[in-house]
């Protein structure tokens, strides 16, 4: 589903999305680093990636332009075969490649990959934040290895439907802008750890199938719909809001939005869910600290009881000092 565009009907816009500013910097950026055939980039690949290979005083930049995803996706597998079996080095400037995710496909867009001169293939990724004196914001890099990630899973996947299947390398070339200019300096990040993760997590997925069974009957997503029958429809399907989801999900202040009405405490963070046990209600977490409910022997519980003798406590001392004279 476009959940964007669900999120909008359902009157909870998402505030995803980059300023025009920082994309037309980003893009401006990119447009640099692949100007004149992709000469620096193939540079930096070379360098930092794979240095004994010969310079690449050339490289084939073949069209992937195509009709809709599926047709994009069959001509850059198409060129990826071609490329592996032609040697040289290859620039695909924005491929598009195809990812089973809990048995449906999800297309993909690589900044670029470079197929080696030995028919290996790489992942670059272009990003608009600064790497300061050869080192960028951990967090920032952290995001950009997780996104290689899964471009690396689904080039495995058209390199597996090859004979012999050519070598997808677990180390990517992250670009960045050096230091504030509009320099391109590049790092190599080997993302192997982040590929195993994401290769669990897709692993254990629910199935598009099974979750579709466990709808009611007539169950649709569609933004065009009335806003009640999308809001049954959203709420037929269970939701754990968390602050988190802020910076995951387009659906996140609808969801938020139910998670206040019930007064679920995971609004206030998983964290603090995960210390209170049992206790999923605000109400249920104010009743066991006002001893009218939970087990005393509940350490949570326990917890709650001794936190409100101690704010009693302080209240009462701080009622006597304002008394006093």
């Amino acid at each position: 589903m476009d959940k964007a565009r669900l999120a909008t009907a359902l009157g909870a816009p998402s505030g995803f999305g980059q300023s025009q500013f920082a994309l037309t910097r980003g893009n401006a950026f990119e447009a640099r680093v692949k100007a004149d055939g992709g000469a620096e980039l193939l540079r930096l690949v070379h360098t930092r990636l794979d240095p004994g290979a010969e310079p690449p005083a050339g490289a084939a930049v073949p069209d992937l332009s195509a009709h809709g995803p599926e047709g994009r996706t069959a001509r850059t597998a198409l060129a990826l075969r071609e490329a592996t079996r032609a040697g040289g080095w290859t620039l695909l400037d924005h491929p598009m490649l195809a990812l089973d995710v809990a048995g449906s496909p999800a297309f993909l867009e690589p900044d670029a990959v470079v197929v080696h001169p030995d028919g290996s293939w790489s992942v670059v990724e272009i990003k608009s934040f600064p790497m300061v004196d050869g080192s960028a914001d951990p967090a920032k890099v952290g995001a950009a290895a997780r996104q290689a990630a899964v471009y690396v899973l689904a080039l495995e996947e058209v390199a597996a439907r090859l004979d012999p299947a050519p070598r997808v390398r677990h180390r990517v070339l992250l670009v960045c802008p050096k230091d504030f200019s509009n320099l391109p300096a590049g790092s190599a990040v080997d993302i192997r750890r982040q590929r195993a993760v994401t290769a669990r997590q897709l692993a254990r997925l629910t199935r598009i199938e099974e979750l579709a069974g466990a709808l009611p009957e007539g169950t649709c997503f569609a933004p065009d719909r009335p806003a009640e029958e999308l809001t049954a429809a959203v709420e037929a399907v269970p939701a754990t809001y968390a602050p988190e989801c802020l910076s995951a999900c387009e659906l996140a202040f609808h969801c938020r939005d139910r998670a206040r009405a019930a007064g679920a405490v995971t609004r206030l963070g998983r964290p603090l869910r995960a210390e209170l046990g049992g206790l999923a209600t605000v109400e249920e977490v104010l009743a066991a600290a006002r001893g009218e409910s939970g087990d005393p022997d509940d350490p949570a519980v326990a917890a709650l009881r001794r936190a409100a003798a101690l704010r009693a406590e302080a209240l009462a001392a701080a009622a006597e000092v304002t008394a006093c004279p």
